[in-house]
């Protein structure tokens, strides 16, 4: 068999296998955040990919934030307020004198969090950054202080897109921040960090005392922050000799302060186990899922794509899932051409779209709406949102397509998820020539063309995109119309 029919195989055998992986009945997710890594080495094209969506119950949207210079003295507000569930006090620290172009998607609420809020994105260096919580032991939470001060879970993901240039140095922006200015904590949280070579995953936990703990992610591995599991991910175990070993980094008192609370006990080589020590003990209903599609990962290694991440995503998604995010890290290309995979609502029934760090705008479907937006439901449109108001929202075409899907799931859903994919295939296979494009237009010495081409290559791919979903929509109502009716809340009550 030749080289590229073998490879050919392999690419058929892996997504064969991830479907099937996702189709065997562990039932759903209980929570829906997730950070999925998949090292260079497993993947098909040497690239790292890190991907994931939050669970956030509110308004969604794009951001493409350009890099900024910032005077000297400047600062940028963190923390929570007084309304938060461990209530905060607002407080300025030192920004940066530059700050890095990035792309995120932003969202409208969290109790006691202001926004836009954010779960990470992609910046102009290929940094990658995912958020998912992780419940820190209850005497951490009762610990924490009465008014906290410092960065949240939000304004650590925005400060490392801003100031750091690769995950290594992610981890050491914010464990200077957290250390110098504090943390404000929800209860507990992760990151997981990701560049075009490694990956790191830090965890940070409540009680007021900066205690947080990180670990290189390297070309073999396969790490999943997977929110309600705790049987891997998360950094499990810190080894007696992480103070010298280069993979690990901690907080100077994070063995010393578990051992004075009486929650370890020293013993000569053993490792510390970080999970059981600083996390709260739960039930892992994930565990099975969790498991299978990191095996499934591991048996398409050496030929993970971007596309069976966002079959993961597509499958594991729900309503409160807000949107979706496959970051394409590769070494080599030009900045403008960095690519971060996007669908804008629920992955459940969104399609991806690629944004590149090139792209100048964001179309108005897929900017912010009022729809689940904080605080609009008291107020009057705002006149300099109106022009804004008059266009359809992503956000809110996802989630219809999402209630219609779900009235009659086993019928609807896999028309759905074909014309998902398809979609998507159609735009995997057409990025080699938008790229060879602009990469042209480059050479030639025009890179603003070559960032207007991008930039309109984006908007018809998202425009396409608003078309299927309201396309689908559309045939999904008039089917349930003609053959269930539309279920009304009276025909529910008991």
């Amino acid at each position: 068999m030749s080289k590229s029919a073998s490879q050919s195989g392999r690419r058929s055998f892996a997504r064969a296998g991830f479907l099937v992986t996702l189709a065997i009945s562990f039932g759903a997710p209980s929570y829906a955040s997730t950070a999925v890594y998949v090292g260079k080495n497993l993947t098909e094209d040497g690239s790292v990919l890190l991907a994931g969506f939050g669970d956030e119950r509110s308004s969604h949207w794009l951001s493409i934030v350009p890099a900024q210079e910032h005077a000297p003295g400047s600062t940028v507000r963190v923390g929570a307020t007084a309304s938060a569930d461990l209530p905060g006090e607002l407080i300025d620290i030192p920004q940066a004198a530059r700050t890095y172009r990035y792309i995120s998607m932003d969202y409208s609420y969290f109790a006691g969090f202001p926004a836009p809020l954010t779960n990470g994105g992609m910046n102009e260096h290929g940094l990658a950054v995912r958020d998912v919580a992780l419940p820190s032991r209850r005497e951490l939470v009762e610990m924490t202080p009465a008014l906290q001060h410092g960065p949240n879970y939000s304004d650590l993901a925005r400060i490392a897109l801003e100031r750091a240039r690769t995950a290594r140095e992610a981890v050491q922006v914010l464990s200077e921040i957290i250390d110098t200015h504090g943390y404000t904590t929800y209860g507990g949280n992760s990151h997981v960090f990701a560049d075009a070579n490694e990956g790191w995953v830090m965890l940070e936990f409540a009680g007021g005392k900066g205690l947080w703990v990180a670990r290189r992610l390297g070309p073999d591995d396969v790490w999943l922050n997977w929110r309600g599991y705790h049987g891997f991910g998360y950094i499990q175990e810190l080894p007696a000799n992480w103070r010298s070993n280069p993979d690990y980094l901690a907080s100077e008192n994070f063995i010393s302060f578990a051992t004075e609370q009486g929650w370890y006990e020293p013993r000569a080589g053993a490792p510390f186990d970080v999970i059981e020590v600083y996390a709260l003990p739960k039930e892992d209903p994930d565990g099975p899922y969790a498991r299978h599609v990191e095996s499934s990962l591991r048996q398409a290694a050496p030929g993970v794509t971007v596309r069976l991440l966002m079959d993961l995503l597509h499958g594991a998604g729900r309503d409160t899932s807000g949107y979706g995010q496959v970051a394409h890290l590769r070494s080599g290309v030009d900045p403008d051409l960095l690519t971060l995979w996007v669908a804008p609502g629920p992955p459940h029934t969104a399609p991806f779209i690629p944004w590149r760090i090139g792209v100048e705008s964001v179309p108005p479907e897929y900017r912010r709406h009022r729809y689940l937006t904080e605080g609009e439901a008291r107020r009057k449109v705002d006149p300099v949102q109106r022009g804004l108001e008059s266009t359809r929202y992503a956000f809110r075409a996802v989630t219809r397509l999402e209630y219609l899907v779900e009235e009659h799931p086993d019928a609807f859903l896999p028309e759905v998820t074909a014309m998902l994919e398809a979609y998507e295939a159609r735009l995997l296979a057409a990025q080699p020539g938008v790229e060879r494009t602009a990469e042209i237009l480059r050479k030639a010495g025009d890179r603003a063309l070559a960032r207007r081409y991008l930039t309109e290559q984006a908007h018809e791919a998202a425009a396409n995109g608003m078309d299927l979903l309201d396309t689908l929509a559309e045939y999904l109502e008039l089917k349930t119309r003609l053959l269930h009716g539309i279920r009304t809340p009276e025909q529910t009550q008991p």
